[in-house]
């Protein structure tokens, strides 16, 4: 089934569009990235271990979204902000690494089998989307996972700083460039849609992750 974002993908710059869609359906408008039991309650520790180790799995691997997707893409501004963008990823991949280490093993919580077959699934649809052949979906992910990343440094910048982590600033490009490459390259209706599709499915996965973590918080209570 299309998604709503890609049946009115017919009006609007794409660059507009991609940002309000990560916005409205990624990690930004999750609250629970923005509350106390995550980031400073009494038992936050094991709430951002939980962050950290799940974003690992997701993102944490190499080759990830961005480095297929730049094998996926031929457009030459695209190419170009890949040659940055690869670079620039592998430092959070570093961080996470270290934050992994840090915060130690991963909070046992009830529940724990539905967990890892929500995160399989979540992993295996994200790497569906980082090597699609269909032109446009790749790059739509990667772009998206960038946008989201400088909200999800912030949980992760709160688990530097309680388990004693040296936190690097991010090279990473900010949401204004890849609006500007996401409108250079999305002129295409075909490539737009499907770029926009991509972006639209990492944001939803980032917010289902947010779920995820919410829910196992709940089931470990406060014991």
């Amino acid at each position: 089934m299309a998604s709503v974002l890609v049946k009115r993908s017919g009006g609007g710059r794409a660059g507009d569009m991609l940002l309000a869609c990560v916005t409205e359906h990624g990690s930004t408008s999750h609250p629970y990235l923005r509350s106390d039991e995550l980031l400073k309650g009494a038992f936050a520790s094991r709430n951002l271990a939980d962050l950290v180790h799940f974003l690992s799995s997701l993102h944490g691997r190499y080759p990830g979204v961005i480095d297929h997707a730049a094998n996926r893409t031929v457009e030459p501004e695209a190419r170009a902000w890949f040659t940055r963008t690869i670079d620039a990823f592998a430092i959070e991949r570093n961080l996470l690494a270290r934050l992994a280490v840090a915060v130690g093993p991963l909070p046992s919580t009830p529940g724990a089998a539905d967990s890892d077959t929500v995160l399989r699934a979540q992993h295996h649809a994200i790497g569906m989307l980082a090597q699609s052949e269909r032109t446009g979906c790749a790059l739509g992910a990667a772009m998206a996972l960038v946008i989201d990343w400088h909200t999800l440094r912030g949980p992760l910048a709160a688990a530097a700083l309680r388990f004693g982590v040296d936190m690097p600033d991010t090279v990473l490009t900010g949401a204004e460039t890849i609006h500007e490459l996401a409108n250079g390259v999305g002129e295409n209706d075909a490539l737009r849609r499907a770029m926009l599709f991509g972006a639209e499915q990492i944001a939803l996965q980032h917010h289902g992750l947010c779920d995820l973590l919410e829910a196992r918080q709940s089931a470990r209570g406060v014991y």
